[in-house]
């Protein structure tokens, strides 16, 4: 089972906090009670992870809840994995990622996310990071603005 980092846990309780803020500046909405309880736990025992099953069900729902408003996969439509590397220069991911990612739960996908975005050596974070915008164009478009620019 995978672990959820500390980080998420917190960007998730800041997310329910902006989406359902407190009606006089002291009460916090369910979902945030349920979550700072798992956080201060974490912060109390000095663990960056908590296991997923570990996670009450209240917990984990608004964890999930707030996971569901991220990007899914990394990828940027550039893979050099099916061409024998195993990582791939675009998004960042090894081949057994790539291979079993609509397999891994939600804390596994958090977890690579976590090791790509702090190793920040994919393609995904520098040279063609227009396409892991936001409403960034399908690959192709990308592809042909990137062409475009260059000339």
């Amino acid at each position: 089972m995978a672990a959820l980092h500390i980080t998420d846990i917190e960007s998730a309780i800041n997310w329910w906090r902006e989406r359902t803020p407190s009606p006089d500046g002291i009460t916090a909405c369910a979902e945030v009670r349920a979550l700072a309880e798992v956080y201060a736990l974490m912060v109390y025992y000095h663990e960056a992870e908590c296991d997923e099953a570990s996670m009450p069900a209240a917990a984990m729902a608004a964890w999930l809840a707030w996971y569901a408003t991220m990007p899914d996969a990394p990828c940027i439509a550039i893979c050099s994995t099916s061409q024998g590397d195993a990582v791939c220069k675009g998004c960042g991911r090894t081949f057994e990622e790539v291979q079993h990612w609509t397999s891994m739960s939600p804390a596994e996908k958090r977890a690579t996310w976590r090791r790509i975005t702090q190793d920040g050596t994919a393609w995904r974070f520098n040279r063609y990071a227009e396409r892991a915008r936001p409403g960034a164009p399908e690959a192709e478009g990308a592809a042909e603005a990137v062409a475009g620019s260059a000339s």
